[in-house]
């Protein structure tokens, strides 16, 4: 029987009352705010944190599907500005108030893992781009890329107090596809070692994949966390720039949120 997708269930746990965010980035560092000003995450109504995001324009928040579908906007808030989750004088907390998730989307593992959510008001904080189809060289095997969040530190570890990351080369789709059967090569990409050691995972979906100042990717799903041989498996963002624009471009509130916890 296949083994669950760990990143997928960290989402649905926080729905049946289990701390999903009892994981982050393994074998990762400390990363600063000030450095990735774009990087938030997400809680639930019990303020938990459960999934990451990446703030792409003043009022959007890109996280992924799975972070979403099923959610309504009073269920979950954005914070931005805050390294360190236990310090509530830094960053803003921002109300939701309307989720787009993909029209597509079924599971992580069948492509389309991507939502946008609306915010009530702009944060103060940088947007960072996202990847566009002429972006087809950020996605080269080899290509080393950043992935940042508060999950879990090993597969059955705690989760992070502070913000992380982890640089992590991108594979091969023939590796991935060998790897993960249902692996779709046009809407993902899997990165990480064949070793393993370094990895997302659980509370780290929905937040970013970066390189060269763009968006490339959003934690999806895997098996595991850092097992050899089992990568994490990444939207490939260029794919969706299209439906993402569509959205994301809508005019943005126009208000700074002063709101802090």
């Amino acid at each position: 029987m296949r083994r669950l997708l760990v990143l997928v269930l960290s989402a649905l746990l926080v729905s049946t009352g289990t701390a999903a965010a009892d994981v982050q980035v393994v074998g990762g560092e400390r990363a600063s705010i000030k450095a990735n000003p774009w990087v938030v995450y997400l809680v639930d109504d019990r303020g938990t944190q459960f999934c990451g995001g990446t703030i792409v324009a003043p009022a959007k928040v890109l996280t992924a599907a799975h972070c979403a579908v099923g959610r309504s906007p009073k269920d979950l808030q954005v914070v931005a500005g805050r390294e360190d989750k236990l310090d509530r004088e830094s960053g803003v907390v921002a109300t939701v108030t309307d989720i787009w998730v993909h029209r597509q989307y079924v599971s992580a593992d069948q492509g389309e893992d991507v939502a946008v959510l609306t915010l009530r008001k702009d944060l103060p904080y940088e947007p960072l781009p996202f990847a566009e189809p002429s972006d087809r060289a950020l996605y080269e095997p080899g290509t080393q890329l950043r992935a940042l969040g508060w999950g879990r530190t090993s597969e059955n570890g705690k989760t992070s107090r502070y913000l992380l990351q982890a640089t992590v080369p991108v594979l091969p789709d023939a590796f991935c596809v060998d790897t993960y059967p249902q692996f779709v090569r046009a809407d993902m990409f899997c990165a990480g070692f064949e070793g393993g050691k370094v990895d997302t995972c659980q509370g780290d979906s929905g937040g970013p994949i970066v390189v060269d100042g763009k968006l490339v990717g959003v934690t999806s799903w895997g098996e595991g966390c850092a097992r050899k041989g089992k990568p994490g498996v990444y939207v490939r963002i260029s794919r969706y720039a299209k439906d993402l624009h569509s959205v994301v471009d809508a005019s943005p509130p126009g208000v700074v949120d002063p709101a802090s916890a």
